[in-house]
């Protein structure tokens, strides 16, 4: 079996490119084959390659990293990733406009509010790396450009978060954790017993999207699970580890296919939700013309704009009621899917959220496992038999 390697993500080689193009502005640096870069999360330097450096004028300079995710099935792999740094001169700034962080081509955008999809982790990520190299009076702009990024966008699931013509500069840590070699799942696996331990109840995200949503309404990192789209599994090895309640904090497009039976999630293995969705429609009694429209949606996120949209004109709250279901019977197939494969009860509630990353809806059950979310530690709580 293949170990996992894991490599870094895309905030990573952003930064080591705008840290080399610093580096040749500020300090006449040119020959730079690697840049150090402190991850914050982890707590941990790395060396990053780079592969081009070069100056377009006296105070402006352009950097080429590549992406290298580690032995995961990433499409960004070996994708260009360029850093133009732009020095001036300027009077005493505070701290945080002595860095301007721009999204160039390929960098991906919110449709709504028009802000680079540069995430928090990103910004803290070069600031935290480029703030040193910087005297008093100087400021930079930071432009990241992914030459290839509008292209490879048309790849993902961008879209359906509403972000366009690029992609994200998106994660939570450093370091890329493969996803798709075989060996991930026992490493997920084991960190769940390693949380499991400590905690009676966790939370479970499918993917960073959800990591990012759970830390802002509030939920300890010690207590989150990232699952990949192996939730079955993850679910069953919970149980085993006695896990008392799982919160599951998912993309509605994504765990839908939870209520049609669907343990692993990955759309090249088994897709289905649109058929879900219209067919929990036409069980509350939706108009068949209602849920003939829903089936010809394009996506889920299509079908829940449907719903809003026709909940406007008609004040029935179809969301809630449609969503309410599918949400009901997410927690119901998980508990039942966890007891025929472990024989152990398990309380499992869920909550949804958009493409907007907003939270539309959450069972009772999920009600109630929220409660036990930050007062559940064995160790102090109880004495685990």
């Amino acid at each position: 079996m293949t170990e996992p390697l894991p490599g870094y993500t895309l905030p990573v080689f952003a930064c080591a490119a705008a840290v080399a193009a610093l580096r040749w502005v500020s300090q006449n640096i040119s020959s730079l084959s690697t840049v150090s870069i402190n991850l914050i999360e982890p707590t941990e330097i790395v060396d990053i390659p780079i592969e081009q450096v070069a100056l377009l004028k006296n105070n402006t300079a352009l950097a080429i990293t590549r992406s290298n995710p580690g032995n995961n099935l990433d499409l960004t792999r070996n994708t260009p990733i360029w850093a133009m740094v732009e020095l001036v001169t300027v009077p005493q700034t505070d701290a945080s406009e002595k860095i301007v962080i721009i999204g160039g081509e390929g960098i991906g955008h919110n449709i709504h509010s028009g802000e680079a999809a540069i995430y928090s982790y990103a910004r803290r990520l070069l600031q935290e790396n480029l703030q040193p190299l910087l005297r008093q009076n100087e400021q930079i702009k930071v432009n990241i450009i992914l030459p290839e990024g509008r292209q490879l966008a048309t790849r993902t699931s961008n879209s359906a978060f509403g972000i366009v013509e690029g992609l994200s500069l998106l994660g939570t840590t450093g370091v890329s954790q493969p996803l798709s070699v075989p060996g991930q799942l026992e490493a997920y696996q084991e960190e769940l017993q390693q949380k499991a331990a400590q905690f009676n109840s966790l939370v479970f995200c499918v993917g960073e999207n959800g990591l990012e949503i759970a830390r802002k309404i509030g939920i300890p990192p010690q207590q989150m699970v990232k699952t990949a789209n192996w939730l079955g599994p993850m679910l069953v090895a919970a149980a085993i580890a006695e896990v008392e309640s799982i919160l599951l904090l998912g993309y509605h497009g994504k765990l839908i296919k939870l209520a049609g039976g669907i343990f692993h999630t990955h759309h090249h293995l088994a897709d289905g939700r649109l058929e879900i969705l219209t067919a929990h429609c036409a069980n509350i009694g939706l108009p068949t013309s209602v849920t003939q429209a829903i089936f010809a949606c394009n996506t889920a996120e299509n079908a829940l704009e449907l719903l809003r949209n026709l909940d406007i004109n008609d004040e029935n709250d179809l969301v809630g009621r449609v969503y309410g279901a599918i949400a009901s019977k997410i927690d119901q197939r998980c508990q039942g899917y966890i007891f025929n494969h472990s024989q152990k009860q398990v309380q499992v509630g869920t909550i949804l959220f958009d493409r907007d990353r907003k939270i539309f809806l959450k069972t009772e059950v999920a009600d109630k496992v929220s409660s036990n979310i930050c007062y559940s530690i064995k160790n102090i709580l109880r004495t685990k038999e």
